[in-house]
C-alpha cells in the first residue's frame, strides 16, 4: 500500500494563491496520484472560512473532479477536514459531542458541502474521518488544529501557554477527548451566526495573515509597500521565526494534543502551519516516542519564499509518502517549478479549466 498526503490546499482562496489552479501545479499532483494506492486530503483541502461555498466551488470543483478521475473506481480518497473546511463536518461533530472519537467515521451526508465534496471526488472511493485517520497500524494523521489550544494566541502562530493558562477543559489533565478541543473552536459569530473577522483571522495561520496583509496594503493603493518589505529582507527572517515557532511551540503542541487523546503511535502527519518538513538533513527530535511529518500547504507565501529556492520548507507542493515497510518521508512535489510559474496571476482566479 502506498499513500500520499497533502494538507492545506486552500482551494478558492481570496488572493489567488491557491496553487492548484494552475496547470503546471495541477499536473505534478496529478502526475504523483499515478504512483500511489490512496489519496489524503488532510484539511483545508476548501477554503470555506472567508468565502462561501458558492464561490470557492468555481476553483475547486474542477481541481477536484480532476483528481477523482485520476484516481479512478478502484483507488481511494480519505478526507480529513480541518479548520478552513471546518463547515463540512461542523454540525456532525458538534451533534456527536462527548461521543466523538480521535479516528470517526464521519457521515458522507453530515452536510451539503460534503456531499458536493464527495460527488467531486468520484469515481474514486471517498471516505470522510475526522479528527483524524489510521493510515497504518502507527501511522496516525489529522490535520493538525487542536494544537491552538495550547498556544498564545490560540491559533496557529504564536508560543506555547505555561501549563497553568492552559484552557479548562485540557488544562492539565492526563486524558481528553476531541469534544474538550472542539467545544468553543468554532470562533464567535455575530447576530446572525455568521463567524466574526476577528475569530476568521485568528484561526489562519500566520504565514496566510502576512499575505492577506499584504493584500490589504495593495488594495489601499500601496503597492510598494509589499515590495519594500520583501527587499528588506523580511521573507528569510518571516520564514526564520516561524520555523522557530514550530520547533518549540507547536510540536510541542501537538504532542500534547496527541498524549491526551491516548494517540499510541510512532508517528503522527499533520498540516495546519504549513511548514513542510523535516527536509532533507533536517531532524526534529520525537515527543514521547512520537515522531512528526509535517505534509506543508499548497499556497504560495510570497512574504516567506520571496529569492527563496526549493527545497525550502514553506515552498508550496509538500506532501508525505507512506510506503509498506519503510518509514514515512517528506516530499516536494513542485521543487522543479519556479517561482515565476507558481507566483499568482490576476487572470488565474477567474476559473480553472478542468482538462
Amino acid at each position: 500500500m502506498r499513500t500520499l498526503v497533502v494538507s492545506d490546499l486552500h482551494l478558492g482562496s481570496r488572493p489567488g494563491h491557491d496553487v492548484l489552479r494552475l496547470p503546471a501545479a495541477r499536473e505534478r499532483l496529478l502526475a504523483a496520484l499515478d504512483e500511489v494506492d490512496r489519496l489524503v486530503l488532510l484539511g483545508d483541502t476548501l477554503e470555506l472560512i472567508t468565502r462561501h461555498l458558492r464561490r470557492t466551488a468555481a476553483i475547486a470543483e474542477p481541481v477536484i473532479r480532476e483528481i477523482g478521475r485520476r484516481l479512478g473506481a478502484d483507488r481511494e480518497a480519505i478526507v480529513v477536514p480541518g479548520n478552513h473546511d471546518a463547515p463540512l463536518t461542523r454540525a456532525w461533530v458538534i451533534a456527536q459531542d462527548a461521543q466523538l472519537v480521535p479516528s470517526a467515521a464521519v457521515d458522507p451526508h453530515a452536510s451539503p458541502a460534503l456531499e458536493a465534496l464527495l460527488s467531486w471526488l468520484s469515481p474514486a472511493r471517498a471516505r470522510v474521518s475526522y479528527p483524524g485517520v489510521w493510515l497504518g497500524e502507527r501511522v496516525w494523521a489529522t490535520h493538525g488544529h487542536y494544537l491552538d489550544r495550547y498556544l498564545i494566541p490560540e491559533s496557529a502562530f504564536g508560543i506555547l501557554r505555561p501549563s497553568g493558562r492552559r484552557s479548562a477543559a485540557v488544562q492539565a489533565t492526563a486524558t481528553a477527548r476531541p469534544s474538550d478541543y472542539e467545544r468553543g473552536r468554532h470562533g464567535r459569530r455575530d447576530r446572525r451566526g455568521r463567524e466574526t473577522l476577528a475569530s476568521r483571522l485568528m484561526s489562519r495561520p500566520v504565514a496566510t495573515v502576512l499575505e492577506g496583509s499584504a493584500d490589504l496594503v495593495r488594495v489601499a493603493a500601496m503597492p510598494h509597500v509589499p515590495r519594500l518589505m520583501m527587499s528588506s529582507g523580511l521573507a528569510p527572517v518571516s520564514a526564520r521565526v516561524l520555523d522557530t515557532q514550530m520547533r518549540h511551540a507547536a510540536i510541542p503542541a501537538l504532542a500534547g494534543v496527541v498524549r491526551r487523546l491516548g494517540i499510541d503511535a510512532d508517528w503522527v502527519i499533520f498540516g495546519h502551519v504549513h511548514r513542510r518538513g523535516p527536509l532533507a538533513g533536517e531532524a526534529w527530535p520525537d515527543r514521547g516516542g512520537v515522531r512528526f511529518l509535517n505534509a506543508g500547504s499548497w499556497v504560495y507565501e510570497q512574504l516567506l519564499i520571496d529569492r527563496a529556492v526549493p527545497p525550502h520548507p514553506y515552498w508550496p507542493g509538500g506532501a508525505v509518502v507512506l510506503e509498506d515497510g519503510r518509514e514515512p518521508r517528506s516530499v516536494g512535489l513542485l521543487d522543479d517549478l519556479s517561482a515565476e510559474q507558481l507566483r499568482p496571476r490576476p487572470a488565474a482566479g477567474a476559473a480553472v479549466s478542468a482538462g
